[in-house]
């Protein structure tokens, strides 16, 4: 939700991490709150980045954020970390080994934040999502990836496909995860360099245009009854045991 022109983000880990990435402009605590650990920590974190802590009541505390567990912070806008644009994407410097993670219109918000998580867990360059038919950055969703939406750089663009073609003149390899696609992750190398790994939507997976814009289409192995795996899921699994473990072979390879 927003208020004066802020928006209000609740949870103890959600509010730690706007304290830490700096748009945190007020901590709102519920009257009566039990001073557990965690909150206490989120309040030390507070007093050292100078940010202002507020009592408010509790039915106040309700109508500003959902599930807040008795605190809650005031989010504004950091103009350093504004959200790229998609000429952004193609002229931005990137390091020699950035990972890109791109969503196809993933819409629900608990699934972006756990998708943002991973991205940002996994070191990502940026994240990329529409801004149509697609789950907004909201509070919702930046309490779902833990605060981890605050700190990755996040790129909203119309036009997923373009965004791809951005990416790809920027020298990025573009692989689509697809459960259709003819080999797996564990039949098809990653590709060194900057990899861009596009995730498609929860239920129809990738557009058809997306899917044409990738240099290569993995599926993830799928061994037990279920057919596939949501969206953020599916992300976690491909970064973890296919991107990550061939950079790391990349940096203690002889040469």
């Amino acid at each position: 939700m927003t208020s004066n022109g802020a928006s209000v983000v609740g949870g103890k880990r959600a509010v730690l991490e706007a304290i830490r990435a700096g748009v945190a402009s007020e901590v709102l605590v519920s009257e009566g709150a039990r001073r557990n650990d965690a909150i206490r920590d989120v309040l030390s974190s507070a007093a050292r980045g100078g940010v202002p802590v507020t009592e408010v009541d509790r039915a106040e505390l309700d109508g500003l954020a959902a599930d807040h567990r008795g605190i809650a912070a005031r989010v504004t806008s950091d103009p350093d970390a504004a959200p790229l644009t998609e000429r952004d994407l193609g002229s931005r410097a990137w390091a020699e080994d950035a990972i890109a993670v791109v969503l196809d219109g993933v819409e629900d918000p608990q699934n972006l934040g756990a998708a943002a998580r991973c991205a940002e867990a996994a070191g990502a360059a940026v994240l990329v999502t529409r801004t149509h038919r697609a789950a907004p950055i909201s509070p919702a969703a930046i309490r779902a990836s833990a605060g981890a939406l605050l700190h990755v750089p996040t790129a909203r663009v119309a036009n997923i496909s373009r965004a791809i073609d951005r990416l790809r003149d920027a020298g990025f390899t573009a692989v689509g995860l697809d459960g259709d696609a003819e080999r797996s992750i564990y039949d098809e190398p990653c590709p060194g360099g900057c990899v861009a790994l596009v995730v498609g939507a929860e239920g129809s997976g990738l557009s058809r245009l997306v899917r044409e814009r990738c240099d290569l289409l993995v599926s993830l192995p799928m061994r037990g009854r279920v057919g596939s795996l949501n969206a953020s899921a599916s992300l976690a699994a491909a970064l973890y045991a296919y991107v990550l473990p061939a950079r790391a072979g990349a940096a203690t390879s002889p040469g």
